[in-house]
Order: structure tokens, then sequence, then C-alpha cells
């Protein structure tokens, strides 16, 4: 994909999902919450629209960890990176983030499930 081509926003993958089903290539056990982060990972220059992911993110539940998917000091550290320009630091912070949510099955005979995050 080129710097140029649009990323799908998650309410346009959901509403396709929910609608569209296999005919639009969508899986109805894809996952809204990884469709924000994708989302939020590709505009990472438009501060204001991160902001607006992380807000969606802050109010879905992580019951893994008992507490929102992206927290409130979590979202405000993420933002001021972005308004300071260490988009870095945002981005392993998102990482971490998505990471905690939805862990990817390394091999080590650790999880023996795996979350597509394509």
């Amino acid at each position: 994909m080129s710097a140029d081509d649009p990323v799908e926003s998650a309410a346009e993958r959901a509403f396709k999902r929910r609608f569209g089903g296999k005919d639009k290539g969508r899986n109805k056990r894809d996952d809204y919450a990884l469709d924000l982060f994708r989302e939020a990972a590709a505009y990472l220059d438009d501060t204001h629209r991160v902001n607006g992911i992380l807000r969606e993110l802050g109010k879905l539940y992580n019951p893994v960890a008992d507490a929102p998917i992206v927290g409130l000091d979590t979202r405000r550290r993420i933002v001021e990176c972005l308004q300071a320009g260490d988009r870095a630091t945002a981005t392993a912070l998102l990482d971490e983030c998505r990471n905690r949510y939805a862990p990817v099955d390394t091999g080590d005979a650790g999880a023996e499930w795996k979350i597509s995050q394509d």
C-alpha cells in the first residue's frame, strides 16, 4: 500500500463486516479493537484523529487486564508524544497496548492461540 492509499476506517470495516459478510471479504469474527489499532497506526500524523481512536479504545474493555483497552493515562502519553513529534515512543506505547489486548503466539510454548493482527 502506498502512502497515498487511504486506510479503511474501523467504522467502515465494522459496517461491512455486519452487513457485507463474506461477500465483502470480511469475517464477522474480526476484532473492532484491532481495526482501531490499525487505523491509529496508519494516521499517526493526524493527532486529533488518533486521539479520537484512542478515546474509542478507552470505551472498550479488556477482560484479561480488567481495564479499558487503552487507559486515560496511556492515551494522554501517546497524544503528548505525537504533539511533541516523538512518533517512535507513541508507536511503542500503541504496540504495547495492542499486545496486552491481543498477544501473538511467539512459539515459545506460551499462548496456544493467535489473533490475526493484519
